[in-house]
């Protein structure tokens, strides 16, 4: 029989989480205690993934996750105060409450755990603490200082004025919520990052909640299974053993764990097997074969809607729910964007051909490469590829890059409508037709509609127009034509054909 494991709940440090509006001072706050210059390196001046410390102080430990400011990673937020036992809500205190705040505050209360007001910037002339506590009230959150249970303590994270009484004041909370973990129990908590590195292979940053985890163990998460071989804490040194709410780093997943999924520790591959779950690598995985894989609805919608094909790679799984949701907010309106492959990894060889055949096709990189080669065959075969490392730069580019791709607004004059008689020769993008006008004439160089069943089956131009084998400028009603246009739908005999003059005017 089996013997079970002894249980010894001992009490565990807290593990802490980092919230608040973009640029109120959260990241400057993580560096001040670990004495470290992380915010000053960040692109763009945006956390743009999930960091986790741990310090120590007076002799207690404490795990920090930092969760990015900007909007866009809300999910990675959620996910940080579920993990955390504690939250630190950061505000500036000249500016008071925002919508990251305001998020924020519901985040934290959606998850019940405890958290403490760290009113920031107070060395500026402008703060007004008090003016941020009237506003948190005005919210449901109620500071000491006003009659409430929510802890508060002024801050200055530059010049580190009110640090030490908020550690202190941590602490004290953690102490209060009476944390406990056994260690004699294997590793068990949560992926806060997963990151894909040319030579180091799949890594992932874990916060251990609970137990044990040592070398030679293995670890599932999720779909990802990995031997506990390259071990390291939150500074890239190795470890041999790491307890409850540790940070640490494991290098050598199979495939790539999905951030917020849950991990536990074995002592056996075997066993770690057990526990596989399907992939949760987000790919759209279109069929494989040469034409544009969303050739059904990549079409014009009406006179001025388009459908534009993208891919987004990324250096790292939690940025790609992050760029999804910056990119979508695009669409809309007279733009359909269809994200056809959303990954983890450098560009390729295979996302070019994928997109190749697709008019307007964009492949946006986020903090990942591509090759000199790669970059050539994507400008040889006509497609848009760009690399950002600063995530609000992908929707000033791609913004400017829809109206590009618009269809003007044009002023159209019907001239004319023809008979399709006959398809004579028929290219990738353009066709030799021959016809016959019923009304009106059919001019040389003007735009044609395609109607089929009394809908519009295709838009091209006239290149050439011959009558008698003879090139002309123009026919008349009654009169049969050959032409060449630039259509490249199957056209059939049957089809009518609208002619028009287009006045072009603005996107």
């Amino acid at each position: 029989m089996k013997e079970e494991k002894k249980i010894d709940p001992t009490v565990r440090p807290p593990i802490v989480v980092v919230m608040g509006h973009i640029d109120h001072g959260k990241t400057t706050l993580l560096d001040f205690i670990r004495k470290t210059k992380v915010a000053e390196k960040e692109a763009g001046g945006i956390t743009q993934h999930i960091g986790a410390y741990e310090i120590e102080h007076e002799g207690k430990r404490i795990t920090f996750i930092d969760t990015p400011g900007h909007e866009a990673f809300s999910k990675m937020r959620s996910r940080g105060a579920k993990i955390a036992d504690l939250a630190i809500l950061v505000i500036a205190a000249e500016e008071g409450i925002k919508a990251q705040t305001l998020e924020a505050i519901k985040t934290i209360k959606k998850a019940g755990i405890p958290f403490i007001v760290a009113i920031n910037k107070i060395d500026k002339e402008n703060a007004n603490p008090d003016r941020v506590k009237n506003d948190l009230a005005a919210n449901e959150v109620y500071v000491e200082s006003m009659g409430g249970k929510t802890s508060s303590v002024n801050i200055s994270a530059k010049k580190g004025e009110g640090i030490s009484e908020l550690l202190e004041m941590i602490i004290l909370v953690s102490e209060m919520e009476n944390l406990k973990g056994d260690s004699n129990y294997p590793a068990s908590g949560v992926v806060i990052e997963s990151h894909l590195d040319p030579k180091r292979g799949i890594s992932a940053t874990l916060i251990i909640q609970n137990g044990t985890l040592r070398k030679k163990m293995f670890i599932s998460a999720g779909g990802a299974i990995a031997p506990v071989k390259i071990f390291e804490n939150f500074l890239g040194q190795p470890l041999q053993e790491a307890q409850f709410s540790s940070p640490i780093k494991i290098v050598g997943f199979d495939k790539l764990p999905e951030v917020g999924a849950n991990f536990r520790a074995y002592e056996s591959r075997q066993e770690a097997e057990t526990l596989r779950r399907s992939d949760l690598l987000k790919e759209v995985r279109p069929p494989q074969n040469t034409a544009c894989p969303i050739a059904g609805v990549y079409k014009e919608i009406g006179e001025n809607k388009i459908t534009i094909p993208i891919i987004i790679k990324a250096d790292a799984s939690g940025s790609l729910e992050a760029l999804q949701k910056e990119v979508m907010k695009l669409a809309g309106g007279n733009v359909g964007l269809n994200i056809i492959r959303l990954n983890v990894g450098n560009i390729n060889e295979d996302d070019i051909k994928l997109v190749a055949s697709c008019k307007d096709a964009i492949i946006i990189g986020f903090s990942v490469k591509a090759s000199s080669s790669i970059m050539q065959m994507a400008e040889r075969l006509g497609v848009t590829l760009v690399i950002f490392d600063i995530i609000y730069k992908i929707n000033e580019w791609l913004e400017t890059e829809i109206k590009k791709r618009l269809p003007l607004e044009t002023d159209e004059e019907l001239l004319g409508t023809a008979e399709l008689i006959r398809v004579f020769n028929r290219e990738t993008n353009k066709q030799v037709i021959g016809g016959k006008v019923l009304t009106g004439k059919i001019i040389n160089g003007k735009y044609v509609k395609i109607i089929r069943r009394g809908a519009t089956l295709a838009k091209g131009k006239i290149i050439e127009l011959q009558r008698n084998k003879m090139k002309v400028s123009e026919v008349e009603e009654g009169r049969e034509f050959g032409a060449l246009v630039d259509i490249k739908n199957e056209l059939t005999k049957g089809d009518l054909i609208e002619i028009y003059n287009v006045a072009a005017g603005k996107n």
